[in-house]
């Protein structure tokens, strides 16, 4: 076994990280307590061609304080894909709707548009478009049955940074989009995110959700006009977010460059359709944060054949998101409503894929899968 551990995932920090982070650690206070949190929420619009955007604590958060300014509550619903990390649907559950979930596409991964319109109800209030991994859900025709129902389309871009649709950037599309920060991303403030839109009026109610309620006109002190939330971020992770930001693109390149070396190492198994990996397609670029690999149904590799191996080679292995109705806390989902969600799991699993990767650490991983498919198409026992 090789001695070293292959995580599958870690954050890249270079001594601008480190120069911005101890400055505002230094001298953030006072006058200047918010002033790399600003700067962080300019330079991100830069980046994505957003309008308007508020950094957050978390990408959690964001959802929360955006489904509440649309007035999501007590007894609406909130459509969203099964295949999805439990953060997208817990702030419809602690506005008091319910999330209703429906199947993905069998190539993206992501919400299935032919899905949605037996799930809208009168109570429907949203639907909330995940792109998975970096992969881009269908925003053309999502955004069509938005329109047609008079629904807001809300992309969650937590996974999608440096992912773009038809030129314009992940979470710009929707009514409103949400970035995570968390210290697996490919731009990292260690906890953290951040709500993005191009509409004024949202973007103003967002804000005084954010601070306690309180408005930005607002000249008494202390004055808080309705219930917020407290949802901000440091000026110490925000100062870590402007060094991160200013390298995004070296960041997301370097993503993309582990993805397409896993691509040209395992082109043999792709092209004989043994496993098929994140799609990009025409007029969309694939930020790819986390590159992942789906085994054939006919090799008969399942997610935990896949565990073990990985394992023993001294490799993390991620699993590929369970879909959400098996959880205890929700409503079950039969697996014949969302087929897909069910079955693509259990053969899948995310490779590790942090932005300094070595060659010879992708060959490991490479190698783990090789041999599972060359014993597996050989008749071997697994």
């Amino acid at each position: 076994m090789n001695k070293n551990r292959i995580a599958y995932t870690k954050p890249s920090i270079s001594e601008l990280e480190v120069e911005y982070a101890t400055d505002a650690a230094r001298n953030g206070w006072g006058e200047k307590c918010y002033d790399y949190l600003h700067k962080f929420e300019v330079t991100f619009k830069e980046f994505t061609g957003a309008q308007y955007a508020i950094a957050t604590s978390s990408c959690t958060g964001a959802i929360h304080m955006g489904l509440s300014a649309l007035g999501v509550g007590l007894g609406d619903e909130v459509i969203l894909a099964n295949t999805n990390w439990i953060a997208t649907a817990s702030p419809i559950v602690h506005l008091g709707a319910k999330p209703v979930f429906v199947d993905i596409t069998p190539d993206t991964w992501c919400l299935d548009p032919a899905c949605i319109e037996a799930a809208i109800t009168p109570k429907t209030k949203a639907i909330i478009a995940t792109h998975i991994y970096g992969n881009l859900c269908d925003l053309d025709a999502l955004k069509k049955i938005g329109e047609t129902h008079n629904l807001p389309v809300i992309e969650d871009s937590a996974e999608a940074l440096g992912s773009y649709y038809k030129g314009h950037h992940a979470g710009t599309f929707g009514t409103f989009g949400v970035f995570s920060f968390h210290g697996t991303k490919t731009l990292t403030t260690g906890e953290g995110g951040i709500f993005i839109t191009n509409d004024k009026d949202l973007y103003e109610r967002v804000l005084t959700l954010s601070n306690h309620g309180r408005r930005r006109d607002q000249v008494k002190q202390f004055w808080a006009d309705e219930i917020g939330f407290k949802y901000k971020m440091s000026n110490i992770e925000a100062a870590l977010g402007c060094a991160q930001i200013e390298r995004a693109d070296e960041l997301v390149s370097k993503k993309r460059d582990v993805f397409h070396k896993y691509q040209s190492s395992l082109s043999d198994l792709i092209d004989r359709e043994v496993i098929t990996m994140n799609p990009e397609y025409e007029d969309t670029i694939n930020g790819y944060w986390m590159p992942t690999i789906v085994f054939s149904k006919e090799t008969f590799i399942t997610r935990e054949i896949i565990q073990k191996a990985f394992s023993e080679a001294n490799i993390d292995a991620r699993v590929f998101f369970w879909p959400l109705s098996m959880l205890p806390v929700f409503d079950d989902v039969s697996e014949n409503l969302t087929p897909n969600s069910f079955d693509i799991c259990a053969r899948a699993i995310n490779l590790p894929s942090y932005c300094d990767m070595s060659d010879d650490e992708i060959d490991r991983v490479c190698a783990v899968i090789q041999n599972l498919a060359a014993n597996s198409l050989s008749g071997e026992s697994l």
